[in-house]
């Protein structure tokens, strides 16, 4: 509805509008494309308004206004075949943002990574609590003609963005491929091309092609595959450690993330969708930059060293007394100076050869490390640390998760609240960053088809 000299009116087809702001995109039935000014072409007339309009369902019969949200993706619906980490992750942060997320999961079990932990108030998965707030859940066995066909109506109906993580050529043997939804929604609604205005997006472990496009592929594997397992942990064969997160499932589902938000904005400027296919290998590989180019062009890659910094030194873990640890990091010449003289109080160290710049100080790191240590044994963490902290040096606790729990920067800031959920409210970190104008969906974890009888009322289907 919008309302028009007092008047609550409908428009109907064939006229599509796409979220109207000051210079807004209104698209006919054949796609032709027009730009407005603050007056927006409405049923052929022209009337003014001062409030921002959003678009309804693409897909609905009439177009229905309601009262805005001020998120920004209020007016967008993600239909995702997802499980495990890469793809809920790039959902979720679309959902913060707005979007409503309709979770497809196996009737009964739901998302297989549920069965991970029941970490969270002895019933829950750590993992599945995560990144997966915000989202109606809807149970379909997709191997099932009937549970397929409600699949499909929900694509045509709701969908403006499809995404699934499921493996390369799985989705196109079950109908589901970019090319096939597409045909499928267009010839739901002829003449409206609106299959061609679908986002549909796709995370694998090496992408949809090459010779590695039907490998199997799972966190770890990738990052042993992207050469993160060759700088992380300590020197020797034997010494190699895995990152204690999916790291290389959070780097696909950001990439994920980030390039769905540009599909959307670039449907804004064309009217058109398109398909991504991110890769996790890729993703991880991206975010590798820094030791490949350290060993770039055959050169001997970063050593591994631990905690520690592979080329900076002093900058990692050291022991003080009572069996404590602090870290610190020097990052430049004038910082070692203030550290050597009013920290360590050894001025000597400052003209010891051995000391001189940073790359003599790392390739030595195992003698100044015992210097730094042996005069921090004299100290207990507290004193450690407020040394540093008087003389500006950088410096960290070692927190376990308990300590992040109860970080006082965390409470300070205000960053939790609480989701609720089917065994109660949860505490959430609010979204990083998140401007202090939106407000910010902190929505209920949802049960294994805990919205099946609402999407299906909304669908028709019984």
């Amino acid at each position: 509805m919008y309302h028009r000299y007092g008047r609550r009116e409908t428009l109907k087809a064939p006229w599509r509008i796409l979220r109207l702001t000051s210079s807004s995109t209104l698209f006919n039935h054949q796609g032709r494309r027009w730009t407005s000014t603050p007056y927006f072409v409405l049923d052929h007339r022209h009337f003014s308004t001062n409030h921002r309009l959003s678009k309804a369902s693409p897909l609905s019969e009439a177009f229905t206004f309601n009262a805005p949200s001020n998120r920004p993706l209020s007016d967008i619906t993600i239909v995702a075949l997802e499980q495990v980490i890469s793809m809920p992750l790039a959902t979720r942060h679309l959902s913060d943002l707005g979007a409503r997320v309709i979770k497809i999961e196996r009737p009964g079990t739901g998302d297989f990574v549920r069965q991970h932990d029941q970490r969270v108030r002895s019933k829950l998965c750590s993992h599945f609590v995560w990144i997966n707030r915000n989202k109606e859940s809807l149970a379909l066995d997709i191997k099932n003609p009937e549970d397929m066909a409600v699949l499909k109506k929900v694509l045509c109906e709701k969908a403006d963005v499809f995404v699934q993580n499921l493996r390369p050529g799985d989705a196109e043997k079950m109908g589901l491929g970019y090319e096939a939804v597409k045909a499928m929604v267009n010839a739901a609604h002829p003449g409206e091309a609106r299959g061609d205005r679908l986002i549909y997006a796709s995370i694998s472990g090496y992408g949809s092609n090459g010779p590695y496009a039907h490998k199997k592929a799972y966190d770890l594997l990738i990052q042993a595959e992207a050469g993160l397992l060759s700088i992380t942990g300590t020197e020797g064969d034997d010494g190699m450690a895995k990152v204690g997160c999916s790291i290389a499932d959070i780097a696909a589902g950001m990439y994920g993330y980030s390039n769905i938000l540009g599909a959307i904005i670039q449907r804004q400027k064309t009217g058109r969708g398109c398909e991504l296919d991110i890769s996790m290998l890729e993703a991880l590989v991206e975010w590798m930059g820094f030791p490949m180019y350290y060993a770039h062009e055959g050169q001997t890659g970063p050593k591994r060293a631990g905690a520690s910094h592979a080329s900076i030194y002093p900058y990692g873990p050291f022991s003080t007394g009572g069996g404590g640890k602090v870290m610190l990091g020097v990052q430049n010449e004038r910082e070692w100076m203030i550290l050597a003289t009013q920290v360590l109080e050894r001025e000597d160290l400052t003209t010891e050869p051995k000391f001189r710049d940073t790359a003599s100080r790392s390739e030595n790191r195992d003698e100044l490390e015992a210097v730094i240590s042996g005069i921090f044994t004299q100290w207990d963490v507290g004193e450690v640390t407020r040394r540093l902290e008087k003389a500006g040096i950088a410096n960290a606790k070692v927190n376990d998760m308990q300590g992040v729990w109860e970080h006082p920067q965390l409470k300070a800031r205000g960053r939790w609240k609480e989701v609720d959920s089917e065994v109660g409210p949860i505490k959430a970190l609010l979204p990083p960053g998140m401007s202090a104008d939106v407000e910010a969906r902190m929505e209920r974890i949802p049960a294994v088809g805990e919205h099946n009888e609402q999407i299906f009322k909304e669908l028709g289907v019984k």
